[in-house]
């Protein structure tokens, strides 16, 4: 008998006992290790087994109660069963949440990997040996300060008194390199990069460690930056931090608490160039852990957010998608209360461009590598963000590191003056993304 069959068997002998009719349980369960390491020795070393289940009853009024536990045998769940059904007489009245009518629909075929987790030891030296290849790369990198290796293997499941059974299991491993240079009379610099994969056999350490080695030299030539208006590109991972940022112009919990650039009317209207194409695609093949189910047990699926500048749809769970008649689209996350958030973006072109542009080509143009301080420099309600950023001002194809400057506008105005995006695109952990170019932002530097 499967791990989900026996909980749901359980749950449902218990649920009989204590007379409970409808419930649902949604948990996850996680084996990670993690190591950091200081100039060639292990610096810190994790290892942890995590377990997080959401059990939801339902009272013979139609209210809810919820609780939280990490026991899954009979004993925890009867624990938690009891105390949601205890909790759901004091639940709301109003936009309770239900079954997903998706939950019991048939889900998406992925081809999946699984890989075995490798010794402590073996990722120790793995990243003392990336540590000391980039300690080597130049006389100015003086430290790695941040690193990290890690890997995880995951499993969640979804069953309800409907009779839904849901289960999945994932592996991924990744590394993290953030360097820090020391030069007389010079200002420390640094420069990071990440990697991901289904295991540590699979990551491209290389790869990352030459990107932080090549980010890290370009950053020690650094001039001030005079402020104005400048064409902007934005590098995939920065776009991808923007819209991810602004989130709520196109998640439907947000725009029913109001809380939202957009309202339900938005839907079907311009909000962006013709040239951009956004979707949210967990099952892309870029993305190392795809998940075939959300946390209601809706089956997840490319969905088009916005298409050729166009707002198309909502993410939705199965709760906001009954209040705007639409159905759940597989972005829905169980806890206290449902959340919804993206999965694994995709941001892509849309109509074909008159015009091209290249960085070989650019004059007077500002390429934005990282955004900082996303949780401060942004104002999500009104639109607006002013963020440090790390990058380089090109000029006829030269780049030139910026020493410290920021980057200010209104996310609904850069979506608009969108003039290419281009054909190459790069996975990233968060998601998939080319370069954007903007027309003009305000940089504020010397």
């Amino acid at each position: 008998m499967s791990k989900v069959t026996e909980i749901s068997s359980s749950a449902q002998t218990i649920a009989q006992r204590l007379g409970i009719t409808k419930y649902d349980i949604y948990g996850s369960t996680t084996d990670s290790t993690s190591v950091q390491v200081d100039k060639g020795e292990p610096k810190q070393v994790k290892a942890s087994n995590r377990a997080s289940v959401t059990v939801r009853v339902w009272n013979d009024k139609g209210r809810l109660g919820i609780t939280s536990t990490t026991d899954v045998d009979e004993r925890g769940l009867e624990l938690a069963l009891k105390t949601a059904a205890e909790a759901s007489a004091f639940g709301a009245t109003e936009n309770i949440p239900d079954f997903s009518p998706d939950a019991t629909a048939p889900l998406p075929e992925v081809e999946v990997t699984l890989a075995d987790p490798a010794p402590v030891g073996t990722l120790i030296e793995r990243l003392v040996k990336a540590e000391q290849a980039l300690l080597k790369a130049h006389d100015a990198i003086a430290s790695v300060p941040y690193n990290g290796l890690a890997q995880n293997t995951s499993e969640h499941f979804y069953v309800n008194s409907d009779g839904a059974q849901r289960s999945e299991e994932r592996s991924s491993a990744s590394v993290y390199l953030y360097t820090k240079t020391e030069q007389e009379g010079r200002k420390p610099r640094s420069g990071h990069a990440v990697r991901v994969g289904v295991g540590p056999d699979a990551l491209d350490i290389d790869g990352c460690l030459q990107e932080a080695t090549d980010k890290t030299l370009s950053h020690l030539d650094y001039q001030k930056v005079k402020s104005g208006k400048y064409r902007i590109v934005f590098s995939p991972d920065a776009f991808l931090s923007l819209m991810r940022a602004f989130g709520n112009l196109y998640n439907a919990q947000s725009i029913l608490d109001k809380r939202s650039l957009s309202t339900t009317e938005s839907l079907n209207t311009a909000v962006a160039s013709p040239l951009l194409s956004v979707y949210d695609d967990a099952l892309h093949t870029g993305n190392v852990s795809p998940e075939t189910f959300d946390g209601e047990g809706t089956p997840t699926r490319r969905l088009p957010i916005i298409e050729q500048g166009v707002l198309t749809n909502f993410l939705h769970s199965a709760g906001t998608a009954k209040r705007m008649g639409a159905k759940p689209t597989g972005n829905a996350s169980i806890g206290a209360k449902v959340s919804v958030g993206s999965n694994f973006l995709h941001i892509t072109q849309g109509e074909t461009p008159e015009t091209s542009y290249s960085l070989e080509e650019a004059d007077t143009v500002v390429l934005i590598d990282d955004l900082q301080a996303l949780h401060a420099g942004v104002n999500a309600l009104q639109g607006s963000f002013s963020l440090p950023f790390d990058g380089w001002l090109i000029q006829k194809g030269k780049r030139t590191s910026i020493e410290s400057a920021t980057v200010a506008g209104d996310f609904r105005q850069v979506l608009q003056s969108i003039i290419y995006v281009s054909p190459e695109e790069e996975i990233t952990p968060s998601g998939v993304a080319p370069q954007v170019w903007i027309d003009e932002l305000s940089i504020t530097g010397e």
